[in-house]
């Protein structure tokens, strides 16, 4: 198979791609392979790679079957395909979109794994279990006037993401994917999805007379339920001090609560 270049990696909604396949998320046994055809494989390269841009007929048919008279028919069955697969269980519209007369686009945040590093080898089939947590934190919402806080919320933001990413077994979307739905009304079930998360991770920052107030709240993905929710107040001129022990409290605690949530949930679905 072909398509990809050397290196690359992409997941999407729960899938991950690579030169070796087609790969999708599984609570309890990881990414786990889905037999596409090699056809259906490139065209699924190209336009993951290029998401987002509208790609007409004829440049994917010159991509995908390079040097061959084939008929339009070809490109609608791999198409329909690969929506049978990518788009099972889902009631949101196709990730792949057609637009009429023009051509067709991938729709969707798209992680490349390559440029973000983000995936740790466990999550890889074959090298280990899959990963206790799963999650992925959106920027913290500033809800004040002060520009002060816009920085500290996506300090908190970056240092969170960095130090989860640090807990054994633990898959964290890498920042840049995070930061596409800021200001974003999203539902977090929806969320969970396009990313293959099983947590999302929501805060804000509030300035009330000179005390700086941070809340935080994990939401299950799976359900959009709370798991816990926690505040942190500190003194608004020790800021840049109290940043480091804010983090701190909050990487250990939710290490603790998540890896617990994510054992009671394994009890619950063992069978009887």
């Amino acid at each position: 198979m072909g398509g990809l270049a050397r290196g690359s990696t992409f997941l999407f909604r729960g899938f991950q791609l690579d030169r070796r396949g087609l790969f999708r998320r599984d609570e309890r046994a990881g990414f786990v392979p889905v037999p596409v055809g090699g056809r259906a494989f490139d065209l699924l390269s190209l336009l993951v790679e290029r998401h987002g841009e509208l790609l007409s007929k004829a440049e994917i048919m010159a991509a995908v079957w390079p040097n061959m008279a084939v008929e339009d028919g070809n490109l609608t069955l791999q198409i329909s395909a690969l929506r049978r697969v990518l788009d099972q269980g889902r009631a949101e519209a196709s990730c792949i979109q057609t637009v009429a007369w023009r051509g067709y686009r991938f729709v969707g945040p798209v992680t490349r794994v390559a440029e973000t590093g983000q995936v740790p080898q466990s999550t890889l089939i074959g090298a280990g279990p899959p990963p206790r947590i799963s999650i992925v934190v959106l920027p913290f919402a500033n809800l004040s006037d002060d520009p002060q806080q816009e920085f500290f919320a996506d300090g908190i933001t970056d240092d969170l993401t960095t130090d989860l990413s640090r807990i054994a077994g633990s898959f964290v979307i890498a920042r840049s994917t995070a930061f596409t739905y800021r200001s974003k009304a999203v539902d977090v079930r929806q969320i969970g999805r396009e990313l293959g998360v099983r947590y999302v991770l929501e805060g804000s920052v509030r300035r009330s007379g000179g005390q700086v107030r941070v809340n935080v709240q994990p939401i299950d993905a799976e359900t959009g339920a709370h798991v816990w929710a926690e505040r942190f107040e500190t003194d608004r001129t020790t800021l840049a001090e109290a940043e480091d022990e804010i983090i701190g409290r909050l990487a250990r605690t939710l290490n603790l609560e998540l890896v617990e949530a994510a054992g009671r949930r394994i009890e619950l679905e063992k069978p009887a």
